[in-house]
């Protein structure tokens, strides 16, 4: 039995109607992904450093403090005691040495960077890194900022 070939190879004009809906489609979609839309959550603005600081190799947990010294692990606002265990538990799950990233906010209590720093010792971190921003302090010469 012999089939009809009826086939023919399209030479028409494209239609751009199509690639044009996609490629808005495309534009909406990198817009909402990017910068333009508003991130909800708490600021923290980190001291800028002097000089560029070494950091470690070891895996991290990190913890935010914000100015009105209110703890967040994992994205989430936490009490003291409920950060404590939850650093607890980061410290027995891990496999290898962690490092406790401390991000407070410049406006932040001191005492409160300090007692993250002496909890980390007493749960078993290797160590304690205090978190600064990356760009380095504007140079001052004869008390004046250039």
């Amino acid at each position: 039995m012999k089939l009809p070939r009826n086939v023919k190879i399209f030479r028409g004009q494209l239609d751009t109607a199509p690639f044009a809906s996609v490629l808005f489609l495309m534009i909406v979609f990198m817009a909402l992904n990017s910068k333009l839309v508003f991130s909800p959550g708490v600021r923290i603005e980190l001291p800028a450093a002097g000089r560029v600081l070494s950091g470690s190799t070891n895996a991290a947990v990190a913890v935010a403090v914000d100015a009105a010294n209110q703890f967040y692990y994992e994205h989430q606002a936490i009490d003291r005691e409920r950060l404590t265990n939850q650093l607890r538990q980061a410290v027995l799950r891990a496999r290898e040495p962690l490092t406790l990233e401390i991000q407070a906010d410049r406006d932040s209590k001191i005492e409160t960077a300090y007692w993250l720093m002496s909890i980390a010792g007493t749960l078993g971190f290797k160590d304690a890194l205090w978190v600064n921003a990356t760009q380095p302090l504007p140079p001052v010469i004869n008390g004046v900022e250039k």
